[in-house]
């Protein structure tokens, strides 16, 4: 790059980067687009409405149909929110609260939606006088399809709804063979006894009238199919899908559609955050001086590089906050968790990139050549690390639900913008000051010869280690179960709890509440992290705590008459569910399950060696024993933020690991004959040794500041992370090399078990020679002497073929 070129590149970058600032701070129009003030905040962070429904009718509705029906309600509610909750209060209650709601015109939009006991509508084609009720148009989204003529609720009150969902007893896809004995994907119904009778009245007609029967879900037809006879035994197919995947849509639609408890509305009202003013300001804060400790040690170690790399974070950090703001991502605390994750792998891209550097100026190259050769052998690495976590990201947020979802898309769009800055933002700024007259190497550093440690020798202790830590952890839980404490001290959002609705004589802050109210309640019920609302415009307050026994229910009535005289006739409680329901915790589940096995395949396929993938995996496996150990020795509590912990170390462990595999094989590329194979990990493991220690503090400083500024919540959340962090680096460290090897010898050829005899010794090795042997390197020998080597080398290889 030419300096002239340079200097318009630092101009206009510097003006992008301005107009982004401006965005990101002020945002604009009157509507402050783009602003991070504007980004939408879940329920831990800004409050949201919260609307509570009643079961109707004579008799109490069973334990099942309110499972059922709240399972329901969370997959329509998610199209708000996939931050939104939904669980049980009582018997024959039903919460539902969506953050980021915060007037009643809104509220009453979102009442209108929910407040019917079925959304799901079959609808006939014509009405009694033959006029179209629904037809071929526009909607309202500019979509060409099926829209209706007239008003739902006239439909409704013309009796032109045949069925609803109430009337669908399951709905299924699948395969069928047609008149050819060819397949088709068809969705398969059965009605309920009721469904049958009005299903078979409702065909007849329609086969004799030529019409079709649209279904109606949630404001737009999801299927129109044509009636092709009278169906009279509570089962009929649609047919006419393309791929199974729409037909799974389909069925989906259908059977979420209708819900088996009819529900009227009790209250509905909006609550402040979770978390309190005084949780956000403290994360803020935390958040900002953990940037700078992370900015200050990036230009300490690397220099220029790393003042390219601190620009190119800041970049990033607007770049995130306005793609969180254009797609209406709901921010919580497990979504600045994927946050914190990408700045993580966004300082390991540069720290991967920067070392290479340094090994390319200390073999000799000038500090030009040396960048262009750091940033492209640089570039697998950083690929395939966030390509796995890529993939992670992606499967949690097509099978996850809830808070998934929400940790999911934070971390996927911090990843890309991540890969983006590292790669391209910080290759142009240290290209621009390179042309503008940077050029001497001595800012950019020189890398030493690494000293080989040889961690394939310590695994006997190493493993040991790791186990003896695992299985303290799982006796642990197993002494906790068998004294019914518990395996684990879970939370309200999975075990529920009780909530306690408390209207005071004055209207209190959330920050006044926590400092006096709180420690009151901890004392009466010893439950250390109690959930607290506030009912805006009003005195009431909402506690969620562990569940309450009429003893303790009562013990914390009256002290909160006593120390703060409320009318005990102001004071309520009911039993709550867990906030994550079964359902939730299956797809979690199975998320993180498909997520393990595509990044095994991708490691496995980029590697060309399954060991790879399942040395991976069993790392992975390790750090998240490790972290469930803290969990259970510590007491932390298990809440929503359990899941976002657990896979954001699986995000970060899987990054790390990948990095020192990516060395392991460029080593293996260039090893030289005799060259043994611990001896090319051990000589890959101490090349990245100093990366994995450096990216490691790195993360572990932005989440110690949360740690040491936040609430306890945050604490809660904070204090298993910065164990993950550790139990990460140590498993990529020491772990991940050293069982590859194992693996590899245990499954590998004779020539996998050659040996020049100093596999474990320590000395200096770089990339070039992969930590050869100086028995290998015969360039001071003469002819002679080269000839009797070669002679006494491949004599010490036939030894070691007889003896396998």
């Amino acid at each position: 790059m030419k300096k002239s070129r340079a200097v318009i590149a630092l101009i206009l970058t510097a003006v992008i980067t301005g107009l982004m600032a401006y965005t990101a701070l002020v945002g604009i129009g009157d509507g402050h687009r783009g602003s991070y003030h504007n980004i939408k905040l879940g329920l831990d962070l800004a409050g949201g409405a919260s609307i509570t429904y009643e079961a109707v009718g004579d008799e109490a509705p069973s334990a099942e149909d309110m499972a059922d029906t709240v399972y329901k309600l969370q997959q329509r509610v998610d199209q708000y929110s996939t931050e939104a909750q939904v669980y049980t209060e009582g018997n024959d209650r039903i919460n539902i609260e969506i953050p980021g709601i915060s007037g009643v015109e809104e509220t009453n939009k979102i009442l209108e939606e929910l407040g019917r006991p079925g959304s799901l509508y079959f609808i006939r084609q014509t009405d009694a006088s033959g006029n179209d009720n629904y037809t071929l148009g526009m909607d309202a989204d500019g979509n060409y399809g099926y829209v209706l003529t007239k008003d739902l609720d006239q439909i409704i009150a013309d009796g032109d709804v045949v069925l609803q969902g109430t009337d669908v007893l399951e709905a299924k896809a699948g395969y069928q063979s047609d008149n050819m004995n060819n397949q088709e994907i068809v969705v398969s119904l059965t009605f309920t006894d009721e469904g049958k009778q009005k299903f078979a009245d409702a065909t007849t007609k329609a086969y004799a009238a030529g019409e079709t029967i649209g279904i109606y879900y949630d404001g737009k037809f999801i299927s129109v199919p044509r009636v092709q006879a009278a169906i009279t035994d509570g089962r009929a197919v649609i047919t006419g899908e393309s791929t199974i995947e729409e037909a799974e849509s389909l069925a989906s639609n259908i059977r979420i559609g209708g819900l088996k408890v009819e529900l009227q509305r009790l209250r509905s009202q909006i609550v402040g955050a979770q978390l309190g003013q005084d949780a956000i300001r403290t994360s803020k804060t935390a958040g900002i001086l953990g940037f700078a400790l992370v900015a200050v040690l990036m230009c300490a170690v690397y220099w220029l590089p790393g003042l390219c790399a601190t620009l190119a974070l800041c970049i990033y950090i607007l770049i995130v906050a306005i793609i969180l703001n254009a797609f209406d991502v709901t921010l919580t605390l497990p979504g600045i968790a994927g946050i914190l994750l990408s700045i993580g792998m966004a300082v390991d891209a540069n720290v991967i990139i920067f070392a290479r550097i340094r090994e390319e100026i200390r073999d000799g190259k000038t500090v030009r050549m040396a960048m262009k050769s750091g940033f492209d052998k640089a570039l697998s690495a950083i690929i395939d690390g966030n390509v796995t976590t890529l993939i992670a990201a992606a499967v949690l947020a097509f099978l996850g639900s809830g808070t998934i979802k929400g940790f999911a898309y934070t971390l996927a769009i911090g990843i890309v913008v991540s890969m983006f800055t590292a790669l391209f933002v910080t290759r142009l700024l240290m290209n621009i000051f390179y042309a503008l007259g940077a050029q001497d190497e001595k800012l950019y550093g020189k890398a030493k010869d690494s000293k080989i440690i040889d961690f394939t020798g310590k695994r006997k202790i190493v493993f040991a280690i790791s186990g003896i830590v695992i299985i303290v952890g799982l006796a642990g839980m197993a002494f906790n179960a068998s004294s019914g404490k518990g395996a684990l001290n879970y939370s309200l959002d999975f075990v529920g709890g009780t909530s306690t609705n408390v209207t005071f004589n004055e209207d209190m802050s959330l920050d006044e509440i926590n400092q006096k109210v709180i420690p009151v309640i901890t004392e009466v019920t010893g439950d250390t992290n109690p959930q607290v609302q506030k009912v805006a415009g009003s005195s009431e307050v909402i506690f969620k705590t562990q569940e309450l026994d009429e003893t303790k229910s009562t013990a914390l009535a009256v002290a909160l008459q006593d120390q703060f005289g409320v009318d005990k006739d102001n004071i309520t409680s009911e039993t709550i569910s867990s906030t994550i329901s079964s359902e939730m915790k299956t797809a979690a589940f199975n998320a993180v399950i498909v997520a393990l096995v595509l990044m095994l395949i991708y490691i496995w396929l980029r590697f060309k060696d399954a060991r790879f993938g399942a040395s991976s995996v069993i790392c992975l496996a390790h750090d998240c024993l490790v972290v469930l150990a803290a969990y259970a020795l510590i007491r932390i509590s298990v809440g929503s933020t359990f899941i976002a912990c657990m896979l954001t170390i699986v995000g970060y462990s899987i990054n790390a690991t990948i990095v020192v595999f990516d060395r392991v094989r460029e080593n293996l590329a260039i090893r030289k004959s005799g060259t043994s194979l611990e001896t090319v990990v051990n000589t890959s493991v101490s090349q990245t040794l100093s990366r994995s220690i450096f990216t490691s503090l790195t993360t572990f400083f932005m989440v110690l500041a949360l740690y040491i500024f936040g609430v306890a919540s945050v604490k809660e959340f904070a204090l298993p992370l910065m164990v993950g962090i550790i139990a990460g680096c140590w498993s990529s460290v020491c772990i991940a090399g050293p069982l590859w090897h194992l693996l590899r010898v245990k499954t590998g050829s004779a020539d996998d078990l050659k040996s020049t005899g100093n596999g474990g010794n320590s000395g200096s090795g770089n990339s070039g020679n992969g930590g050869s042997s100086k028995k290998n390197d015969m360039s001071g020998l003469s002819k002679k002497e080269r000839k009797l080597q070669r002679q006494k080398e491949a004599e010490e290889r036939n030894k070691a073929k007889i003896t396998v």
